[in-house]
């Protein structure tokens, strides 16, 4: 049926809700359960705190308050951070600003420049450029629901059953232009890796990073070890100069 099933009833409270606000609406309707098992797994720490103490000889009240604050506040830390990660998707916060935070917090004290929103001239901006000893990226942001597979599939991304091949293009397109402008304003031959930094999702490989169709995608957090560990190049501290003096002048700054 085009608007609905006539075997269910329609639910008024989710009329035309976005998915974003339905996510907040279980997320809230489920609070009373979390904080049951919370309080379940506290008790369990505070028994275990308990035997381990007699068994170890140490104060059997202390050590079972120890190990409950442990296991409640363990409980508490990971569901703020499941809510935590959708913050992006849900207009809570902003990617770019969460993820240029994290680049310049890992990379700037090992040689590297950031700079925030680039474009050559009459195309599109990108999030973050960085330049640095092992060469230079793009990093762009997107938000993703929290449900949504992200995979490599042979050469081939995909976001549940869509083909990332449209987002890889473009990023690939954006870094080739970037590149063959700075190449030709500094004389420095360059490549530009792109990297698609996802707010949400669920990316299936080993440490939160696959490469698909040249593009890299990877969870915020782990952006720039993948930087640092994966150049291509190596710039001398004159030409990372060099590269972020001549990027700051001809490309153009988006507000």
């Amino acid at each position: 049926m085009p608007n609905g099933s006539i075997y269910v009833p329609k639910d008024e409270k989710f009329t035309g809700a976005s998915p974003q606000n339905l996510y907040e609406t279980f997320w809230f309707a489920g609070r009373k359960n979390r904080i049951r098992v919370r309080a379940a797994v506290t008790f369990a720490g505070f028994v275990i705190g308990n035997l381990v103490g007699s068994r170890l000889g140490l104060n059997m009240f202390a050590a079972g308050l120890g190990l409950a604050a442990l296991a409640g506040g363990t409980d508490l830390f990971i569901a703020w951070r499941l809510h935590e990660r959708t913050a992006v998707w849900r207009g809570r916060r902003r990617g770019e600003v969460r993820t240029g935070r994290l680049l310049r917090l890992g990379l700037r004290r090992h040689g590297y420049r950031v700079m925030d929103g680039r474009a050559v001239p009459g195309e599109a901006s990108i999030d973050h450029l960085v330049i640095g000893p092992g060469g230079l990226w793009i990093v762009d942001n997107e938000a993703w629901s929290p449900d949504t597979l992200i995979a490599r599939y042979g050469e081939r991304l995909f976001f549940d059953e869509k083909f990332g091949t449209s987002v890889a293009k473009g990023l690939i397109s954006a870094a080739g232009s970037m590149a063959a402008l700075l190449t030709k304003e500094t004389g420095i031959e360059l490549s530009i890796a792109p990297v698609l930094a996802v707010h949400g999702g669920k990316i299936k490989a080993r440490g939160g990073v696959l490469h698909g169709e040249g593009l890299t995608v990877s969870y915020p957090g782990r952006v720039t070890r993948w930087i640092r560990t994966h150049g291509s190049m190596e710039l001398t501290e004159e030409q990372i100069d060099l590269l972020a003096r001549t990027a700051a002048r001809i490309l153009r700054r988006m507000s």
